[in-house]
């Protein structure tokens, strides 16, 4: 079975991925760093050559050709990613920079608007920078509170903490779905009906779930969801915010000026209908096309498809990684079945610094990730600098895992009889 997946997915795309076909110091690239950024095949490349070779021109605002065909294509691929995570109008889809405008988008639009002194917003400590240090502001400018929801015993998210946080002054809560470092799988349903219930709105980070596995808005009921693009395969500076309709028709502009009006006179403005109202000014175009090309590409090969395979590769890695001693790894084990966390290891070796560690491998063709990836709050609760962290992708194999293994034995084994 595992043959049959890895022939079917990982050996036949790797053709579509022009990056992983050259060398590093002399040594063939493994590139295992796609929690940080994914690798872009042919067919997004390919897309957002021809809009700038074929189509470059401004989108809604002209009559001609190429503006029409922009346009389409632009429009195009918010369908294309309404249809992804199942939204249930394409209204509901805004694109944005990346997740980090997203974030900030609705903190400013809604939380700016609808949070007074003493309300509270939970988040919990594993969270990203990106959905920390914007509600951090905005609770600074509107005297809002931040809870934080702590870790249970296996590093994972503590969902009875988190009850014992909800309360009447409750008005927001804002996790993410996947950890970029432990890799866990946070209870979002349950998250979101136990909020709901209280009337309280929810946001969800789902930059490390939309590129690895099936995902239902309408099912979830999340109030908000964001991604971007750069991490399902797409360019980079295009991301997406999802939003109920009701909702965002509520929420006031992000950002004024072109684009998102309807009217403008001397005295005000009128705003657009959404999704135009929260896009303002020049879109990411070609980028916006591509993302559209990302989706496509992931689509045709099926998400249900990508989330098996990398749980293959997950279990296989953590039976590989729990070979070599004094390895911490951060986050709960996953099943023998690799159920249970993301295709993601974050780890720190007794005595040996991961930017070292990192440097060395990268003279033997490694791309691996080291530093806080963005989580120093979680890592200072680990009493740690930060770690290494190694993560796949559907493009990744078992042989690049042994691989991985035997360079990252080797390179504990130089540390250890350097400090003998």
């Amino acid at each position: 079975m595992t043959a049959i997946k890895e022939k079917t997915i990982a050996v036949k795309v790797r053709k579509d991925f022009p990056i992983l076909h050259q060398k590093i110091h002399g040594k063939p690239l493994i590139y295992l760093d796609s929690a940080a950024t994914s690798q872009k095949p042919v067919a997004v490349l390919d897309a957002l050559r021809n809009y700038y070779e074929q189509d470059n021109s401004n989108v809604h605002r002209g009559a001609h050709t190429l503006s029409v065909r922009a346009t389409e294509a632009y429009e195009g691929a918010r369908d294309k990613i309404a249809k992804l995570i199942n939204a249930a109008s394409r209204q509901e889809i805004i694109f944005t920079r990346n997740a980090t405008e997203a974030i900030n988008l609705v903190a400013y639009s809604w939380g700016l608007n609808n949070l007074k002194p003493g309300d509270e917003i939970i988040t919990s400590v594993m969270e990203h920078h990106s959905n920390i240090v914007p509600w951090q502001i905005i609770a600074k400018k509107t005297g809002a509170v931040i809870k934080y929801v702590q870790l249970t015993a296996d590093e994972t998210f503590d969902l009875e903490h988190f009850k014992s946080l909800l309360s009447d002054k409750t008005k927001l809560v804002t996790i993410v779905h996947i950890s970029n470092t432990l890799g866990c799988l946070n209870p979002v349903n349950e998250v979101i009906k136990l909020a709901h219930k209280s009337g309280i709105k929810v946001l969800i980070d789902a930059c490390q779930s939309v590129p690895h596995t099936l995902i239902d808005v309408q099912a979830m009921g999340c109030d908000w969801l964001v991604a971007s693009g750069h991490k399902m395969c797409g360019p980079s500076g295009i991301g997406f915010l999802y939003g109920k309709k009701a909702i965002l028709e509520e929420m006031p502009p992000f950002l004024g000026g072109g684009e998102m009006i309807n009217e403008v006179f001397f005295d005000g403005f009128t705003c657009g209908e959404l999704p135009h109202k929260f896009e303002a000014g020049t879109p990411a175009i070609g980028e916006a096309i591509a993302l559209g090309a990302a989706v496509d590409y992931l689509m045709g090969i099926g998400m249900d498809n990508i989330h098996a395979y990398e749980e293959e590769l997950t279990a296989y890695l953590f039976k590989k990684l729990g070979e070599i001693p004094n390895l911490r790894i951060y986050g709960p084990k996953p099943t023998e079945d690799g159920k249970g966390r993301a295709a993601l290891a974050a780890f720190n070796i007794e005595g040996i610094h991961g930017s070292d560690l990192s440097t060395l491998l990268d003279h033997e063709g490694f791309a691996i990730r080291s530093g806080h990836h963005c989580t120093q709050p979680l890592h200072r609760l680990f009493n740690a600098s930060g770690s290494c962290r190694v993560s796949l992708y559907f493009y990744n194999t078992r042989e690049e895992i042994d691989a991985f293994i035997v360079a990252l034995k080797d390179t504990i084994d130089f540390f250890t009889n350097m400090m003998e």
